[in-house]
C-alpha cells in the first residue's frame, strides 16, 4: 500500500487497509523475503494525489515505480485516489503499466475488485464525473456506538475496520470529506465530492480506539474543517462542541484541527481551540492572498485588516498560540500593489509557518478560462521574493519564543539525540524541536512521551528545548470507553 498527498489521503489508505483486512486480504511487503513466511504480494495498491501538477506527476512516477516491482514478483498494480478518480480511464489509457484503474466508488467493493484483477478480469477504468453534488466517497455502514463495542479498529468485523500504516504516537482523523467552496483556483471539489461531516459519537470512538493503539495526539483533517457539522443536527458549531470531548478521550493528550477558513472562524470556534485544555493552540489557516481583490478573484472572502483582526483575536486569547497559512502568488492579475499588500500583511501578522506556492492553471477550474495570466517566470520570481519575506519573519518569530515554556511531542529518538514538536508545530510542515538534556536528560526519553520545557534556542523555525519534566500519560480504561450520545 503506497500513499502520496495529504493526510486525508492517509486515512483513506488506513480504511481501505482495514476494508481488505476484513475480507481477508493480508498487508505485507512486496519482496517475499521481507516477510516471516515467505508470502509475496499479489497485489500493489497505490493511492495517488491529483491536486496540483507536481502531485499528478510524482503519482505517476510512483506507478511506473511500482510496476517495475510488480513485474519482478509477479504482483498486480491498482491505482486509486484522487489522481485515478479525477482522470480514470484517460488514465488507464495512458498508463497501461496500471491493471486497475478504480474510483472511490469502488471502496466498499474493494476486495472483489482485486480478486476480479488476479483473475485477469479487470474491471472497467473508472469514467470521471463531476462530484460537487455527489458523496465524496461510499461511507461504511458503523454501527451505533455500545459500552461494548464503542471503537473502529483492527478486526471489528462488524463495522470500519481501520488499519494503521505506520506507528508512532500521532494519527490523523477524518472530520468531514468534501468541499462545497467555489474557489476559482481549486478543482478539489469536482473529484472529492460536496461536503460531509461525520457523526462527532464516530469521530470520539475513532480517536478512542487510537487512544489504546498508543497515539497521544490526534489531527483533524478534512477539506474545511470548519464547515464541519453544517450538514448536522445543531448547524455549524459542531467543532466548538465536539473539540472538549475530544480533549477527554483517554490515551489523547493532544487534539489538533488543520484546515480551518478565515471566513468561517466563528468567535466559539477561537475560544475553544485557543483555551480548551488539551486542544493545541494552533491555527491552520487557509489565508491564500490578503490582497482584497485577488481575494474576491479567487471567489474568496477577507482583506489583510480583516486577517489581521483574526490573529489579534486569537493572540490575545492565548499570546503563544501557533498560527500557520499558505499563499499562492502570481494568481491571474495580480498586481505590484497586491503582492505589496502581501508583504504587509506577512509583515505585520507574525505567523509562525508559510507556505507559497506559484499560481498554475488547473484542469476545469475558474481561474483557468481567466485572462491576465501573469508570465511563469514573473510568477517564479514573486515567489522567490515572498519566500525570502515568510522565512525571515518565520525566523524572527520563533526567536520570539526563547525564554518560553513549551510541551513537547517526543517522535525521534536515536544516537544521544532526540525531536519532537510544540503545541504550535504540526506533523511534518511546521519545523520541529531539537532537545537538548535538562533536568530530563535525552537518554530517558522515549517516543511518545510529552515533556514540559524551556526554549533556549532556535535555527529557522526549529527550537531548542531543554526539558524538565514529563508529562503523565492520561489514564486508559481496562477496556473501550462508552461514547456518550447526541449529536455533539
Amino acid at each position: 500500500m503506497l500513499t502520496l498527498g495529504c493526510a486525508r489521503n492517509e486515512v483513506d489508505s488506513e480504511e481501505i487497509a482495514g476494508r481488505l483486512e476484513g475480507s481477508g486480504w493480508e498487508l505485507v511487503d512486496v519482496d517475499p523475503d521481507d516477510n516471516p513466511d515467505g508470502v509475496a504480494a499479489d497485489v500493489i495498491i497505490v493511492n495517488t494525489c491529483g491536486f496540483i501538477e507536481q502531485a499528478k506527476k510524482d503519482s505517476i512516477d510512483t506507478l511506473l515505480a511500482a510496476s517495475d516491482v510488480a513485474k519482478e514478483h509477479g504482483a498486480k498494480v491498482v491505482a486509486v485516489g484522487c489522481l485515478a478518480e479525477r482522470y480514470g480511464k484517460e488514465l488507464a489509457d495512458s498508463l497501461p503499466e496500471a491493471d486497475a484503474v478504480l474510483g472511490f466508488d469502488a471502496y466498499p467493493d474493494l476486495a472483489e475488485r482485486l480478486v476480479d484483477v488476479l483473475d485477469g478480469h479487470a474491471p472497467e477504468p473508472h469514467i470521471p464525473v463531476d462530484r460537487r453534488t455527489l458523496l465524496p466517497i461510499t461511507p461504511v455502514e458503523r454501527p451505533a456506538a455500545a459500552a461494548e463495542v464503542a471503537v473502529p479498529g483492527h478486526g471489528w468485523m462488524s463495522g470500519l475496520a481501520r488499519t494503521r500504516l505506520k506507528g508512532g504516537p500521532v494519527a490523523n482523523v477524518k472530520l468531514a470529506s468534501g468541499c462545497d467552496r467555489k474557489c476559482a483556483f481549486c478543482a478539489i471539489p469536482s473529484f472529492r465530492g460536496a461536503f460531509v461531516s461525520r457523526p462527532p459519537d464516530d469521530v470520539v470512538a475513532e480517536a478512542a480506539w487510537l487512544g489504546t493503539q498508543g497515539v497521544r495526539e490526534i489531527v483533524l483533517v478534512s477539506e474545511n474543517s470548519t464547515s464541519y457539522g453544517k450538514d448536522l443536527p445543531g448547524g455549524g458549531r459542531a467543532l466548538a462542541r465536539l473539540l472538549p470531548r475530544l480533549a477527554n478521550v483517554p490515551g489523547i493528550d493532544v487534539v489538533r484541527v488543520s484546515y480551518l477558513q478565515p471566513a468561517e472562524m466563528r468567535p466559539d470556534l477561537i475560544q475553544a481551540i485557543a483555551t480548551t485544555p488539551g486542544v493545541a493552540p494552533y491555527f491552520d489557516l487557509s489565508f491564500q492572498h490578503a490582497s482584497a481583490p485577488v481575494l474576491r478573484r479567487m471567489r474568496r472572502f477577507g482583506s489583510r485588516a480583516d486577517f489581521l483582526d483574526l490573529c489579534a483575536r486569537i493572540r490575545a486569547l492565548n499570546p503563544e498560540a501557533g498560527i500557520r497559512s499558505n499563499f499562492i502568488v502570481g494568481f491571474p492579475g495580480e498586481t505590484e500593489e497586491d503582492l505589496a499588500e502581501l508583504e504587509a500583511f506577512l509583515t505585520e501578522a507574525r505567523l509562525d509557518a508559510v507556505g507559497v506556492f506559484g499560481y498554475s492553471d488547473e484542469d476545469g477550474t475558474e481561474a483557468a478560462g481567466y485572462p491576465d495570466k501573469i508570465d511563469p517566470e514573473v510568477v517564479a520570481e514573486r515567489v522567490e521574493r515572498i519566500t525570502a519575506l515568510a522565512d525571515e519573519l518565520i525566523n524572527q518569530r520563533a526567536e520570539e519564543r526563547e525564554g518560553a515554556e513549551v510541551t513537547v511531542l517526543v517522535e525521534s529518538v536515536g544516537d544521544g539525540e532526540a525531536t519532537g514538536r510544540a503545541a504550535h508545530q504540526a506533523p511534518e510542515v511546521d519545523g520541529e524541536v531539537v532537545l537538548l538534556d535538562g533536568q530530563v536528560e535525552v537518554a530517558e526519553l522515549q517516543v511518545g512521551d510529552l515533556v514540559r520545557g524551556v526554549v533556549t534556542g532556535s535555527a529557522g523555525a526549529d527550537l531548542v528545548v531543554e526539558p524538565y519534566e514529563f508529562v503523565p500519560r492520561s489514564t486508559l480504561p481496562a477496556r473501550a470507553p462508552a461514547v456518550a450520545s447526541g449529536s455533539g
